[in-house]
């Protein structure tokens, strides 16, 4: 049985290992402590934790002014919040003047419980992409987690991190590490590639097994950096695959699939297709509900995959 651990969870205990090791770290949270898990680090170091209410915008321009003061500050909401709600301070504020501010944010993607539709952040990676300063970063595990929030503390400038509220399955091998702007070959293959991140590489992993059945062999790569892409790892595989299916938990456009689409049309254009949320808001629901909603599954990717080859 795959072990399924909390990203969250795994933030907020690496996060006060930090606060531990680095008296400038400072952390900032929008009355969500108990949810993004920043509870960890203010029962450790309440001098250095901050609530600022529900307040996105404000907490933004607080995380600014204190990493104008020479802090490594690390801010943390809802993800729906943290880039939508937040975007203009996030532009003026910290991307024009590239201070070291890391957005951290939770419940990433539509499988936040039944909070509905107004909860669903599904164009936070778009947002966050279009700011030319920032890094943008989306985890597919808990171990990759701990190690994605050490190398966004000891690098300068903007982050945002993309969390998720359910327990995901552990994906990587225990001696992974997690490389700023690398893509991961998770499985081998040359008949198509599969490119994810977030809770979507398990969906891949499990999609690759499938077509294995029938002798398809797919490669799966793992895409925890959006920004910026490992651009040589993609060409590669469009090179020895011939064919390249992206899935992630986002809308179609402006994500993973169209920033991996950009790369591909230049370098080597191949057939591709892209799993991901169409131009739809969707309901309320439990999280495998929805994803199943949304096209989203281990099957909707094997058939994507399927459908791809046919098109070679």
């Amino acid at each position: 049985m795959v072990q399924e651990v909390s990203t969250r969870d795994m933030y907020g205990q690496t996060l006060a290992q930090l606060g531990a090791e680095n008296p400038n770290i400072v952390v900032l949270d929008a009355d969500l402590s108990r949810s993004t898990m920043t509870k960890f680090f203010a029962e450790r170091f309440p001098e250095r934790f901050f609530d600022c209410g529900i307040a996105e915008q404000n907490m933004m321009s607080i995380a600014a002014g204190l990493a104008a003061s020479g802090k490594t500050v690390f801010a943390s909401t809802f993800a729906v919040f943290a880039t939508g709600r937040c975007f203009d301070q996030l532009r003026m504020s910290v991307a024009q003047p590239s201070l070291n501010v890391k957005v951290v944010s939770t419940h990433g993607g539509v499988t936040v419980g039944e909070d509905g539709f107004s909860h669903h952040s599904i164009e936070d990676i778009a947002l966050a992409c279009s700011l030319p300063s920032f890094t943008v970063i989306v985890p597919a595990d808990a171990n990759e987690v701990a190690q994605v929030v050490r190398v966004a503390a000891s690098t300068n400038g903007p982050f945002y991190i993309r969390l998720s509220r359910p327990k995901t399955p552990l994906v990587y091998p225990d001696d992974y590490r997690f490389v700023l702007g690398k893509a991961v070959v998770m499985r081998p293959g040359s008949e198509a590639t599969i490119i994810a991140n977030g809770l979507m590489v398990s969906a891949a992993l499990k999609a690759a097994e499938r077509l294995q059945q029938d002798k398809i062999g797919c490669r799966v790569l793992s895409m925890p950096t959006v920004k910026p892409l490992d651009e040589a790892a993609i060409l590669k595989a469009a090179n020895e695959t011939g064919a390249i299916v992206t899935a992630e938990e986002h809308l179609e456009h402006g994500g993973l699939g169209s920033r991996v689409s950009q790369v591909v049309v230049k370098g080597t254009p191949v057939p591709m297709s892209l799993v991901a949320i169409k131009n739809t808001y969707t309901k309320s629901g439990k999280s495998e509900q929805l994803l199943q909603k949304c096209g989203l599954t281990a099957e909707d990717i094997e058939a994507a995959v399927r459908e791809v080859i046919k098109r070679k």
